[in-house]
């Protein structure tokens, strides 16, 4: 797609979204140094940061050996896993957005502090979540963002899989993620040169989580590797049209309808990679905040809204 397609596509307010964060976070930060780039992605989540809405507290403190942020509500749990590419982000980078979750479900919300590539490759960040998840034992709901989105499904799909997981998962919702899609087609085509992020960018982070060896048929780093999808969660997965990773949600959606698992996406019109920081200034990003937050409280208390699994 142009960048004069991308002119009509995407509106006023994302575009001045998109300038804010590139003063932030340059477009080619992904050819900068892993220190700069943690610098830029730091930088930028606190140009975003405005604060915990009333009565939200949070509290930093290792569970199953993790760092994690606990944001302090009702039961059952939401498990938050940050997006940046598994080089960058944090506890900080996403401390707004998990706090802006509990407000608006008044659900107890916990992010984890998984180890970060290239000093950690993969499965480390997965173990990390894995860990938590054994060691909060109750019941949860998964929702991760980008790279997060993917740890969120990898979660889901060891734990169907394995015989001795305790914890419940009750859903997943997954935000513009990234499943280890076809990069050769499809969106990873149309949309390559995107504002906030590039097929370039994807094909990057994918090879330092894994010295530059993507790993083929491994569910655990691709979640659509799987062969098999029963028994997964109830899932909602919500996309950025104007992202390569678009059709990542869609895909997996469509393998888990076939499953027979309760599965809904949701394509966002004319947003971007990354428009979750711009929630509360986009008001597209706004109303697709509102719909991530009702698909986390429709799921934590068994509800499926969403009609028929066709």
């Amino acid at each position: 797609m142009s960048q004069a397609q991308y002119q009509t596509l995407i509106d006023a307010a994302t575009w001045e979204f998109i300038r804010a964060t590139d003063a932030a976070y340059p477009p080619d930060a992904a050819t900068r140094s892993i220190q700069e780039q943690r610098a830029f992605y730091d930088q930028m989540c606190r140009a975003f940061h405005h604060g915990y809405p009333k009565g939200v507290t949070a509290e930093d403190q290792s569970i199953g050996g993790v760092l994690c942020r606990v944001y302090t509500g009702a039961d059952p749990m939401v498990l938050y896993l940050h997006g940046g590419g598994f080089v960058v982000g944090g506890l900080e980078s996403h401390d707004a957005v998990c706090a802006d979750i509990r407000a608006r479900t008044g659900l107890g919300v916990v992010a984890v502090d998984y180890r970060l590539s290239p000093e950690n490759l993969h499965p480390a960040a997965l173990n990390d979540a894995l860990a938590v998840i054994a060691a909060l034992n109750t019941s949860l709901v998964l929702v991760g963002d980008s790279a997060g989105g993917n740890l969120a499904a990898a979660c889901a799909h060891v734990l169907t899989h394995s015989q001795t997981a305790s914890a419940s998962i009750l859903g997943q919702v997954l935000i513009y993620a990234g499943l280890g899609g076809d990069v050769n087609t499809g969106s990873y085509l149309v949309h390559a040169n995107a504002p906030m992020l590039t097929r370039d960018d994807v094909l990057f982070y994918q090879g330092i989580r894994h010295d530059g060896v993507v790993p083929q048929n491994d569910p655990t780093a691709s979640p659509l590797h799987a062969t098999d999808f029963a028994g997964l969660p109830p899932t909602v997965a919500i996309s950025a049209e104007c992202d390569p990773l678009a059709d990542d949600g869609q895909t997996y959606v469509t393998c888990l309808q076939k499953a027979g698992i309760n599965a809904h996406s949701i394509l966002e019109p004319g947003l971007v990679h990354g428009y979750l920081r711009a929630r509360s200034t986009v008001p597209r990003a706004a109303a697709s905040f509102g719909r991530i937050c009702d698909a986390i409280g429709h799921l934590a208390q068994g509800d499926w809204p969403y009609g028929e699994n066709l």
